[in-house]
């Protein structure tokens, strides 16, 4: 009996220990409270009655996170684009042949072939594209592959009239060319400022895809400052600094507007990322930064003709990581991938050597800018002119130097050109060297020169005169240096005639127009 009262004892005591020690505890965590303390313990648990919590799947508004209004974009830009279709012209030579002829042929000549007459040529369709109204008498800028080749354009407004456009002027370079149709009042979009867009803005594709007039779709901008290697097959020196977006683009949509949310023109539509080989969308789409065909545009209304300008450095894109170990290899160096570009030579008639600019240095921001890669500095340096001037940033042996460098252009130049300035060989768009010896005796020739270079935006290359073709007459006279191409055409205007012998040893005559 004495053991059991000890034992409810015991137990009454761990009770009562208990009950004071909750009564102890609740006092001081309100008094701490009461207090404001600094105990980090407590404040865990304090929420202000104007403080909300909500869970992850609360609705966007209440979380104040509208989708951006894109209509009022949308009705800005669909009458500012339109439809390019391009037309070649294609010759239909259809003969009649006798079956006994087909299989065995006509070893005696027995009965002539009957040979309808040769029909003229005619213009068919050989492109649909899209392109963007930029001046309220008729401008179009539209890109370059849409309408290569063209013997016809024609142009299609959202209100379905048609114009046949006359092409003002073209750059394979950066894929963009400049068109005009004789109409006015028309319904145009600003040029905007395509190096103040950002990753992530909002923007809208608006085209023709498979001929569907104003289709708008809508994306991100997922990156800038993007290289496809796209140009090289029509270009030299191609500038490919895309903007990269989201917003489905198809065959079709070339040439057409990417805008922002108010409307601007922010780039033109130019190529899809297809791996799959359909040429449809798959994901990605890519845009010419609008600062970059604002100028090409500007150049040939102003000039006739691209102004190009160069540093005058060979670069490697250190962002580049298989380039950057396969320099590393060839040249025993032990470069990083990393942002910016490692000048690998400097020119000498260059603006970056002039300036100070070593072998070497790495280039890391011009004009203020951050070069993260080639394309990246591609694009800014393709939106000068010769006789421009940059501020170019480069990290050297650990330290940051800044150099003041003049543009120029590919012959060392520091001023500006019109066709008028252009010499014979470059409104050819050809570069020429004499026929050797062995030459003369292989091709059985008495005279020629050597087709060395083809511009793709050149005469030579319109009329199917391509590298490695000698060339050996221009308007009926011999011809054996380009001092003799320069002689008979220097200020001739009018068609010109060209004899010349293809890779195959064939003999062509064509003719072609000067301006």
């Amino acid at each position: 009996m004495e053991k059991n009262k000890f034992e409810i004892k015991k137990i009454a005591s761990y009770v009562l220990v208990g009950v004071v020690s909750a009564v102890v505890s609740v006092g001081a965590i309100s008094y701490a409270m009461t207090k404001n303390t600094h105990l980090s313990d407590f404040e865990i648990f304090k929420q202000n009655d104007s403080e909300k919590a909500y869970f992850t799947s609360a609705p966007i508004a209440s979380a104040g996170l509208n989708p951006p209004d894109l209509t009022v974009a949308a009705e800005k830009t669909v009458n500012a684009v339109v439809s390019v279709k391009s037309y070649s012209p294609y010759v239909q030579r259809q003969r009649q042949i006798d079956p006994f002829d087909f299989f065995f042929g006509d070893p005696f000549n027995s009965s002539p072939r009957q040979q309808r007459q040769q029909e003229p040529p005619k213009d068919v369709p050989n492109g649909l594209g899209s392109g963007v109204i930029i001046s309220e008498d008729g401008y179009i800028v539209t890109n370059n592959h849409v309408i290569d080749g063209a013997n016809k354009i024609e142009i299609t407004l959202n209100n379905q009239k048609t114009y046949t456009a006359t092409l003002v002027g073209t750059d394979p370079n950066s894929d963009i060319a400049l068109l005009k149709i004789d109409e006015k009042g028309l319904a145009f979009l600003n040029f905007y400022n395509s190096d103040n867009v950002k990753v992530g803005e909002w923007v809208l594709a608006v085209g023709n895809p498979f001929g569907f007039t104003s289709t708008v779709t809508a994306g991100i901008i997922s990156a800038k400052g993007r290289s496809l290697d796209l140009l090289r097959s029509n270009s030299k020196n191609p500038i490919e600094s895309f903007i990269q977006t989201d917003a489905v683009v198809n065959p079709g949509n070339s040439g057409g507007a990417l805008v922002n949310t108010n409307g601007d023109l922010i780039g033109i539509n130019t190529a899809i990322s297809s791996h799959s080989g359909t040429g449809t969308f798959e994901g990605y789409s890519f845009a010419v930064p609008s600062n970059l065909a604002k100028k090409v545009v500007e150049d040939i209304r102003k000039y006739g003709l691209v102004q190009r300008g160069y540093l005058g450095i060979a670069a490697l894109d250190l962002s580049d990581d298989a380039a950057v170990k396969q320099y590393n290899t060839q040249n025993k160096a032990s470069y990083k991938s990393q942002q910016g570009v490692l000048v690998t030579e400097v020119q000498d008639d260059g603006g970056a050597k002039d300036a100070g600019i070593k072998k070497g240095d790495i280039i890391t921001q011009i004009d203020g800018i951050t070069i993260r890669n080639f394309p990246t500095l591609s694009g800014i340096i393709g939106e000068k002119r010769p006789g421009d001037q940059v501020t170019v940033a480069v990290l050297r042996e650990g330290s940051t130097k800044s150099f003041n460098v003049k543009i120029k252009d590919a012959k060392g130049g520091t001023s500006v050109k019109t066709k008028d300035d252009l010499s014979v060989a470059e409104k050819l768009g050809a570069e020429f060297q004499e026929l050797t010896e062995q030459q003369r005796v292989n091709y059985g020739l008495e005279s020629g020169v050597v087709v060395t270079s083809v511009d793709s935006n050149g005469k030579f290359k319109s009329a199917g005169i391509g590298e490695g073709f000698i060339l050996m007459e221009v308007n009926d006279k011999p011809v054996n240096s380009e001092k003799d191409i320069e002689k008979i055409l220097k200020n001739y205007k009018g068609t010109v005639s060209v004899r010349y012998v293809d890779s195959y040893g064939r003999i062509y005559r064509r003719g072609f127009k000067m301006d």
